[in-house]
């Protein structure tokens, strides 16, 4: 059995995935969508950033939203 190993991008959107999930139990609520804060959340941008940036292995490019 081949075993997988992380790379930055991925370990570095772990974090940011578990800052999210704290923050979504100290809201109380499921979703980011049903938190009022979501337009001005900065937890919920440095996730979405990070899931860009585990796609792309930091190759570059942008969005936005």
């Amino acid at each position: 059995m081949e075993e997988l190993s992380l790379d930055e991008w991925q370990i570095a959107l772990g974090v940011k995935k578990r800052e999210l999930e704290a923050c979504q139990i100290e809201q109380k609520v499921n979703s980011c969508l049903s938190c009022s804060q979501i337009n001005e959340c900065k937890i919920r941008d440095a996730y979405v950033h990070a899931v860009y940036n585990s796609m792309n292995k930091g190759a570059g490019g942008g969005f936005e939203f």
